[in-house]
């Protein structure tokens, strides 16, 4: 049992680490072909990265789906008219099926601004509790900075961290071979939140 277990264990890091993947070559690619603009909305620009991912040959050389606006299936939602409107919703989906089990792995979006503490405080309050709260679970965090520095960006999610007395919870920068701006925070019950952060701050915003 413990075996199947391993090798459970090594094919979800396996597909993790192929998702990963997928959404910093498809940052890349947006970054090339310079469609996004710094004026788009939140989900025009998750819509653009999900483009250039089922764009990308790899997706389908390793059999993964992946979806935008998915719904979060919850038990303690009441079955009745208009349900479907209160479930969690989560901004990027990817899912591959293996030997007759289903892996998922869910991406959230959040834009971030330097000079913006209302971007960095949704970001706290939307992206990172819904984790910890468990609203979102088996999934990564991605930060849109469209304006300002990056690491000052980030410099202000952990001064409102520390303002909630939440130090041990800072967003620490680690070294990662598919991409330089990716940062790890640590919270309550072992759990480590992953958070890709795409600068888009050189595109043109006209």
């Amino acid at each position: 049992m413990g075996l199947y277990k391993d090798i459970g264990n090594s094919f979800r890091e396996s597909f993790e680490e192929k998702c990963f993947q997928l959404i910093t070559e498809s940052y890349v690619s947006a970054m090339e072909t310079k469609v996004i603009k710094l004026n788009w909305d939140e989900n025009d620009i998750t819509s653009e990265l999900h483009n250039h991912i089922h764009n990308n040959p790899l997706r389908l050389d390793w059999n993964i789906h992946s979806n935008v606006e998915k719904h979060l299936a919850k038990d303690d939602i009441k079955k009745e008219k208009g349900f479907a409107a209160k479930l969690p919703r989560i901004d990027l989906s990817f899912a591959v099926i293996s030997s007759k089990l289903e892996y998922v792995y869910h991406m959230e979006a959040k834009i971030l601004k330097e000079k913006d503490s209302g971007l960095k405080r949704r970001y706290i309050n939307t992206g990172i509790n819904n984790f910890v709260s468990k609203k979102y679970e088996n999934g990564c965090l991605l930060g849109y900075n469209l304006e300002g520095a990056l690491h000052k960006t980030v410099y202000g999610i952990n001064k409102l961290l520390q303002k909630d007395r939440r130090e041990p919870e800072y967003l620490k920068q680690q070294e990662n071979h598919l991409h330089d701006k990716y940062y790890e925070s640590r919270h309550p019950d072992n759990l480590t939140i992953k958070h890709y952060m795409f600068d888009f701050t050189s595109l043109n915003s006209a």
